[in-house]
């Protein structure tokens, strides 16, 4: 698979290598993001040098990191003898690079640290002392976004103030995602972004272009590959203990979305489930969500939790559940289980069909904000939810006050104009400057429209979106 996009974090890294002056720039994001991939593409036919942390203790790491250091410049004897501690290491680059620039990636710096406590204040020495009138261009890289943020970001770290950048590299959005299976039609490329979301190593696992339940049981249900024990893995690598993460996960993953339902559905108290979905929060695993029109959605009480990661919303519905099935080979009861909801009539939305319209809600905001020029610059565009009502999309800008209302079908069967009728139902009742405002509506669809809705949206001027593809209204009058 080729690298394909990071295009915005490429500028800003070849920008800050063009103002040749020191560099001590972060990079973070959660492990298979593809931070390392970002680092190479960034790296290459520049003059540089990459290291990998790892648990080993430090005095093995700095010795390994001499060797490489070594055979970059030549130097016969720091291949042999490697470095004995890390002010040797600024000491000796500092020789090497006051005229002459290079770029030091060192990668899962969070191992270094976890191995000697010591070990950011020995670097913002050797910055403060050592290399910050150089040429070189540090990197420090991570996927424990927590000890990135406490050793590197945070106030209280050490390295506060040093850092000349930092790049959070987020999952790929559904568009970028795209790009890796240009083969693939919106439905078919849908089923692999909601179960993969736009995680490289991820994505990854389903360029063989195999059949989506065999590739499943390949790539995911079997023992053996990597994505069936991932979610554990990637919570053990963070997380000293990860029984009760486990739960609030699965019971978000299970629809449990008000904090009261979390606790009563996992038995902890408000204070101490709010202290766990605090730290799933801070490691980009949860979102609280509150309807896009609120004037202070962190005092809001109508937040809504939602698992941000598609895979792991994925793992606790199939994988998590069904283990004792999986270990012994069961894939054909799972999968049965999977896509049981998809044979039965388009009133119920049940199974991975669910789970795909939720992600296509997800994906009709993306496609908004990219045509946003078709409507109006929008201030905020998300959900909206009361007691009585939910509406997919809503977009909105004060200044304009205009506002758009949008309605996404994942259905079988084309969108007719109940559909429209009930959108303006509910519009009418959202009271976002109820009485001065310009209202626009926009629905999508998997499965096309009807021909009355077709007539009645040109007259009214409705927007219509066939799965990714904005009709345009001069063309619905030949439909």
């Amino acid at each position: 698979m080729s690298f394909i996009n990071r295009e915005q974090e490429l500028k800003v890294l070849n920008e800050k290598w063009q103002s040749h002056i020191a560099q001590f720039f972060i990079i973070y994001g959660k492990r298979r993001v593809g931070k390392t991939e970002l680092i190479k593409q960034f790296i290459k036919d520049k003059p540089a040098i990459y290291f990998l942390a790892d648990k080993r203790t430090t005095a093995d790491q700095l010795r390994e990191l001499g060797q490489i250091v070594g055979n970059y410049f030549k130097d016969e004897i720091l291949i042999k003898n490697g470095f004995t501690d890390w002010i040797e290491v600024f000491s000796y680059l500092k020789t090497k690079t006051t005229n002459t620039p290079l770029i030091l990636a060192i990668d899962e710096y969070p191992y270094l640290t976890e191995n000697d406590k010591s070990t950011s204040s020995l670097f913002q020495k050797g910055w403060d002392e050592y290399l910050k009138d150089t040429n070189i261009f540090l990197i420090l890289s991570g996927s424990s976004i927590a000890m990135m943020e406490s050793e590197t970001l945070n106030q209280s770290a050490p390295l506060f103030g040093r850092r000349t950048g930092q790049i959070l590299v987020d999952p790929l959005n559904f568009a970028q995602s795209r790009k890796f299976f240009p083969e693939k039609n919106f439905s078919d490329f849908l089923n692999i972004y909601t179960i993969t979301g736009g995680m490289p190593a991820y994505l990854k696992q389903f360029e063989g272009g195999g059949e989506m339940a065999d590739e499943i049981k390949k790539k995911i249900f079997n023992k053996t590959a990597f994505l069936y024990n991932e979610v554990e893995f990637t919570l053990k690598e963070e997380l000293r203990e990860t029984k009760n993460y486990l739960a609030i996960l699965r019971a978000i993953a299970l629809g449990k979305r008000k904090l009261s339902e979390i606790v009563n559905e996992v038995g902890l108290d408000k204070a101490t489930a709010n202290k766990y979905l605090s730290v799933l929060i801070n490691l980009r695993l949860v979102e609280r969500e509150v309807p896009i029109t609120e004037d202070k959605p962190d005092k809001s009480r109508r937040g809504l939790y939602k698992i941000s990661d598609n895979f792991f919303v994925f793992w606790f519905q199939y994988i998590f559940p069904y283990k004792s099935y999986l270990e012994m080979d069961n894939y054909d009861y799972v999968l049965e289980k999977m896509f049981s909801g998809l044979k039965y009539n388009d009133t119920v939305n049940s199974g991975f069909k669910s789970i795909a319209a939720q992600v296509y809600e997800r994906v009709t905001v993306e496609l908004l904000v990219a045509w946003q020029d078709n409507f109006f610059a929008f201030e905020r565009v998300g959900r909206y939810w009361d007691s009585n009502l939910e509406i997919d999309v809503v977009g909105f800008s004060s200044s304009e006050k205009k506002i758009i209302f949008g309605e996404c079908k994942w259905s079988e069967k084309p969108v007719g104009t109940n559909i429209y009728e009930d959108l303006k139902k509910k519009a009418a009742k959202v009271e976002w400057n109820k009485n001065d405002r310009k209202e626009y509506y926009i629905l999508f669809s998997k499965s096309g429209f009807t021909e009355e809705l077709v007539k009645i949206a040109k007259n009214d001027g409705v927007f219509l979106v066939a799965k990714d593809v904005l009709v345009d209204k001069d063309a619905l009058q030949g439909k």
